[in-house]
C-alpha cells in the first residue's frame, strides 16, 4: 500500500515538473516577440516565436508542447502582450497573422511527434536525423494555416500569399532551424532525466 502512494506522489511531482515546463516554454515562446522586425514586403513581422514553438516540440514531446503553445495562445488572446509587437487580443486570429499563431501549436505537437520523448542517449547519427527532420516539418507546418489564413485576409492568389507570408521567411527560418537542433540536443538530455 505504501509503495502504491509513493509512486503515485512520484508521479504527481513529474506532472508538476512537465507543466512547470510547459509555462517556462510558453514563457519563451512569448518572449520571442520582443524580437520582431517587420519587413516591407510582407504584413507578416520576422519573429523568434516560431522556434520557441519548435523548439517546444523538440524538447517536451507532443503532449506538454501542446500545453505549452496553448498557454501562448491563451494569454494573447485575453489581451496579455505577446503576440507579435507586443500586442495582444483575440482580434489578432483574424489579422495577416492569425494563421501562423494556429500554426505554432501544429508545429510544435507534428515536431514532438516525429523527434520523440527525449533520451538520455541519443547520440546516434538516426537521432539526429530524426530530430532534423522533426524541426523541418514543424517549421513547414506552420505555414499551411499560415499562408491559407493570409490569403483570406489579402484577398489575394494563393501564389501571391505564398509570396508575401513565406518565401521572404525561409532564410531565416533555415537559420532557426538550425539553432533549435543544436540548443534542442542539449536541453533533451536534461529534459529526459526529468521524463
Amino acid at each position: 500500500m505504501k509503495s502504491i502512494k509513493v509512486k503515485s506522489a512520484a508521479e504527481s511531482r513529474r506532472s508538476v515538473t512537465c507543466l512547470t515546463l510547459s509555462a517556462m516554454f510558453a514563457a519563451l515562446i512569448a518572449a520571442g516577440t520582443f524580437i520582431s522586425v517587420p519587413l516591407p514586403v510582407s504584413p507578416v513581422p520576422v519573429v523568434l516565436q516560431n522556434m520557441f514553438a519548435v523548439l517546444s516540440g523538440l524538447v517536451l514531446g507532443p503532449i506538454y508542447a501542446a500545453c505549452a503553445v496553448l498557454l501562448f495562445l491563451i494569454a494573447g488572446s485575453i489581451g496579455a502582450p505577446v503576440f507579435a509587437g507586443g500586442s495582444g487580443g483575440f482580434v489578432h486570429f483574424f489579422g495577416p497573422t492569425g494563421g501562423f499563431l494556429i500554426g505554432y501549436l501544429f508545429g510544435a505537437v507534428l515536431c514532438g511527434v516525429i523527434s520523440g520523448m527525449p533520451k538520455t542517449r541519443e547520440a546516434s547519427i538516426f537521432a539526429k536525423i530524426r530530430l532534423s527532420l522533426a524541426c523541418i516539418a514543424g517549421f513547414a507546418i506552420i505555414y499551411v494555416p499560415g499562408v491559407l489564413h493570409l490569403r483570406q485576409v489579402l484577398d489575394c492568389s494563393f501564389e501571391k500569399a505564398i509570396a508575401v507570408g513565406c518565401i521572404p521567411f525561409l532564410p531565416g527560418d533555415f537559420v532557426k532551424a538550425v539553432a533549435a537542433i543544436i540548443i534542442s540536443g542539449k536541453l533533451r538530455k536534461s529534459a529526459a532525466r526529468i521524463f
